[in-house]
Order: structure tokens, then C-alpha cells, then sequence
């Protein structure tokens, strides 16, 4: 079964809202260069605190020296740190040996077929690959958030050329899930925007999601191939 992420959750009503339509993770937006759903890490914190345990918790940071990751996750207690940026100070095992039971899901832009070659030398090092559709070369980063799709094509030769679990987001929506679950096979999809009406989380688009990715997982257990 394909795992859904919800993310951009911005109260604990949200958040439950999430975990009671299916969500397997939500994902909660520290400060970053662009982008929706930013919530201050004091509201992480309290978000975190009352996620159910088999729930994932992903704090999502545009920090990219190791020592300041760690100090914001000791501030925000999530399980899962989401790194949308690359890590250029400290590396990815000296996050793990300071926070030992801590997941750690780095974030891989999909521009070009250079991605598969970034994708598989990070995912030695981290526990979770996420695919998603930004530009960290514009003067203003974009590390995620864009409502944008991206090459699915790369995204399948990425999840086919690591190891580890994969998720995939960028411009999904109730729409498109199923076809993105069957063309890619990951091993989650992740969601912000497209379960959102005006800002906020939207009961009907959230459970039309969670019913399409199941739609999704039928036909990749057919083989079908859009």
C-alpha cells in the first residue's frame, strides 16, 4: 500500500483531521525561502506531542549545516527530519549519531537526469529519498511547494536505481495520484496544495486523495502502465 504524507499542516486539528482519512505522515513547514504552509517551530513542537505512535512526523527544514538541524530537531521533537536543502556543513551520519531513532528523508529536486545521480549517491546515507519539483538555483530557493509536476520518467528511474524507500510529491492532487502511484511506484506520495481549499485542509479533496491512491495501488498490482 502506497503511504501518504499530508503535508503543510498548520494546527493539531489538521493534523488529526490527516491521521483520521488514512495519512501515514504529516508534514510540518519550519521557516523557509518560499514556499506555503511555514508554521512557527513552537506550533511543531505542539503538533509533534500529540501525533499517534505509527504516525510519522516529518519536520520539514531548509537549514543545511548539520549542527543547526540537530539543534532544531531537539527543539521540535518530531520523529522524521525532511532536509529540502543540501547538507553543506556536517554530514548526514553525523545527524544520525546525534539523533539515534530519528528518520532522515532528504529532499531531491527533480530537474534533469542528473537527479538519478544525486538521488543514488545521498540515499547511502539517509533512510528516505523524496522526490519533489523545485529550483535551489533562483535567487529566492524553491525547496518545495511549487504545485508543480515534474518528469515522472526520472522519478521511476530514481526509485529504481535506490535502494531505499522513495516518496514523490510535486503537483499531486486527486486528479493525477493514481496515475503518478501506477507510472512511478513509490513507495509514498506526498501532498500538500492539492487537499487544500483557500489554505486549508479540505475534508472531501483529502478523502477523494485517499481514494484515488488506492485506485493507484489496484492497478500498479495489474501492471498497468499509464
Amino acid at each position: 500500500m502506497t503511504r501518504v504524507k499530508i503535508c503543510c499542516i498548520a494546527s493539531i486539528e489538521e493534523a488529526l483531521l490527516a491521521v483520521r482519512y488514512g495519512a501515514s505522515a504529516v508534514g510540518l513547514v519550519s521557516a523557509m525561502p518560499s514556499g506555503p504552509g511555514v508554521i512557527p517551530e513552537e506550533l511543531i513542537a505542539e503538533i509533534a506531542a500529540v501525533i499517534p505512535p505509527g504516525v510519522s512526523s516529518f519536520l520539514l527544514t531548509s537549514l543545511q549545516s548539520a549542527e543547526k538541524i540537530i539543534e532544531q530537531q531537539q527543539r521540535c521533537g518530531t520523529n522524521t527530519i525532511q532536509i529540502c536543502d543540501r547538507v553543506t556543513s556536517g554530514t548526514h551520519a553525523e545527524i544520525k549519531r546525534a539523533l539515534p531513532g530519528i528518520k532522515i528523508v532528504q529532499v531531491i529536486h527533480v530537474t534533469g537526469e542528473e537527479s538519478v545521480g544525486e538521488a543514488r549517491t545521498v540515499s547511502k546515507d539517509v533512510d528516505a529519498i523524496l522526490l519533489d519539483s523545485g529550483n535551489q538555483s533562483l535567487p529566492v530557493k524553491e525547496l518545495g511547494g511549487t504545485g508543480r509536476t515534474h518528469d515522472w520518467q526520472i522519478s521511476r528511474l530514481i526509485r529504481e536505481a535506490i535502494g531505499i524507500p522513495m516518496f514523490l510529491a510535486g503537483g499531486l492532487n486527486p486528479y493525477n495520484v493514481s496515475e503518478a502511484i501506477t507510472a512511478v511506484g513509490p513507495y509514498g506520495v506526498d501532498v500538500c496544495s492539492g487537499v487544500r481549499t483557500n489554505g486549508k485542509l479540505h475534508k472531501e479533496k483529502l478523502i477523494s486523495f485517499m481514494s484515488n491512491v488506492v485506485t493507484g495501488d489496484a492497478l500498479r498490482v495489474t501492471g498497468f502502465r499509464p
